[in-house]
């Protein structure tokens, strides 16, 4: 990372920490050159780059000041709030909710609010189709059948140098190639808990975590996330001593649908109290590339001493949608889960890894990724500023630090559901909250994807929703 580039981030974050209100004047040139020991250019370009991602703009004669906090702040002075408590589910139905949400994404002429993707043209997808290109030309006879339910050799060493650049120490050999990371979540899923088992979520949390519950049977105790910090872990103490969870299904960055994140020590903290209880945890990390500070932060399976984490992730959501690549870091259970693929699916698409190991072997995807979380962060402020211009005054807003998720939560009696619906009849998708609870709650929440330009056509559908909100109680009052 360039010398700017590091200064920047450490002006966003002191930006998105409060510690620079909004409308406040940053530290001159003449004092950043003094403190940080740079040249002035170098003290320019940060401050050219913060002005890129709307966080900053310049006055003439004056200097550079706050802008992406003072766009948000109106809108909420307070973040989401959570209910501490832990919840059984024994009977989940939630799937045929999902599905009627996700059918309405297949149209392409829907604002894709609700979408779990970002947009398309943030994707080297010409580069990636060239790899392919080259990978189906080296494809032969021995090399198609080797290693099939662990993956290709080279592109899980590609995998472990990502591991090797946050400071971890991964082994290739260990490494279980998967399709997409949902594959990798589902195996490991079944690999420690049977049919009418406990399993601990986050609530609110992933939906299709839910599904695969739904699906196998199994019985989902709620986690409340809380808006600052991330799993409540207070609550799953209590809960693991009163409850006989055989597993934890977590994301412990940039959660889906919050955008909250743990800090280090409490992800150190949430490893060593599964290890008391001999636990094991599912961390779903999809979205650790994709933050807005200075380094990607360190998932919970940094800390694992006794190989109960089993770290998943994926291309999908940083490089290749639609390609279907993820992995597994298995811990003490890869014999298991490798025996499942092998019963199931056998294989990951051999082409498909094949073109990702030759886009990571080829140095582009570093470079790849800081555009991308520079669209993202930019693209942040502007859903913050929608909001702000067009929803009404007093609803609670996440702040999220990475990924592509906005959570907002609406004033008790609110309806996300019938929103949907109406949003749906002018083309435009959401993600109602009761879709991310087992039991069906945050009824008055509703999660926003910003993985999409604010061009006209967002700043329209925004528009249209902040009347629709208005349109229904309390907000029609």
């Amino acid at each position: 990372m360039k010398r700017y580039e590091e200064l920047a981030g450490l002006l966003a974050g002191d930006i998105r920490s409060g510690a620079y209100a909004a409308g406040t004047r940053l530290p001159s040139i003449r004092t950043l050159t003094a403190q940080y020991r740079i040249n002035a250019s170098t003290a320019f370009r940060a401050y050219y780059l913060l002005e890129e991602k709307g966080m900053v703009r310049a006055r003439p004669r004056s200097g550079y000041y706050v802008t992406a906090p003072a766009l948000a702040l109106p809108v909420s002075a307070h973040a989401p709030s959570a209910r501490r408590n832990a919840r059984v589910a024994s009977r989940l139905d939630v799937s045929e909710l999902v599905f009627e949400v996700l059918d309405a994404l297949q149209d392409p002429a829907i604002v894709p609010l609700g979408s779990a993707f970002a947009a398309p043209a943030l994707f080297p997808l010409q580069s990636l189709g060239k790899s392919l290109a080259r990978a189906a030309r080296r494809i032969h006879l021995q090399g198609a059948t080797a290693h099939l339910s662990q993956g290709d050799a080279t592109l899980r060493q590609q995998i472990a140098l990502r591991y090797l650049g946050m400071g971890m120490s991964q082994p290739a050999g260990e490494l279980i190639v998967t399709s997409g990371a949902l594959e990798a979540l589902n195996l490991c899923l079944s690999s420690v808990a049977q049919p009418g088992d406990l399993v601990a979520v986050e609530s609110p949390g992933f939906y299709a975590g839910l599904q695969a519950l739904e699906r196998l049977k199994m019985k989902a105790l709620e986690i409340p996330v809380l808006p600052q910090g991330g799993l409540d872990l207070a609550v799953l103490a209590e809960a693991l001593k009163r409850h006989p969870v055989k597993a934890c299904w977590f994301m412990t960055s940039f959660q889906n649908p919050t955008g909250t994140s743990m800090a280090e020590e409490k992800k150190k903290a949430l490893v060593d109290l599964l290890a008391r209880h001999d636990i094991p945890l599912i961390e779903d990390d999809v979205y650790g590339e994709l933050y807005f500070g200075n380094r990607a932060p360190l998932p919970a399976k940094a800390f694992d001493s006794k190989g109960l984490v089993m770290h998943c992730s994926s291309f999908s959501k940083t490089l290749a949608p639609g390609y279907r690549v993820g992995w597994v870091s298995p811990g003490r259970f890869g014999e298991r889960i490798e025996r499942l693929k092998l019963m199931t699916t056998l294989s990951a698409s051999l082409p498909a890894q094949l073109a990702v190991a030759d886009y990571l072997q080829r140095g582009g995807y570093d470079r790849h990724l800081r555009r991308l979380r520079h669209a993202m962060e930019s693209q942040l402020s502007g859903m913050l500023a929608a909001v702000a211009r067009h929803f009404p005054a007093g609803i609670r807003v996440s702040q999220p630090g990475g990924g592509y998720f906005l959570w907002m939560e609406f004033e008790p009696g609110f309806d996300a559901l019938l929103l949907h619906q109406r949003a749906l009849e002018h083309g435009i998708s959401v993600a109602p909250g009761p879709i991310f609870s087992a039991r069906r709650r945050f009824g008055h929440c509703l999660r926003l994807n910003y993985g999409h330009p604010a061009d006209a056509r967002f700043e329209a559908a925004m528009q249209t929703l902040g009347l629709l909100i208005r349109l229904q109680p309390p907000y029609d009052a």
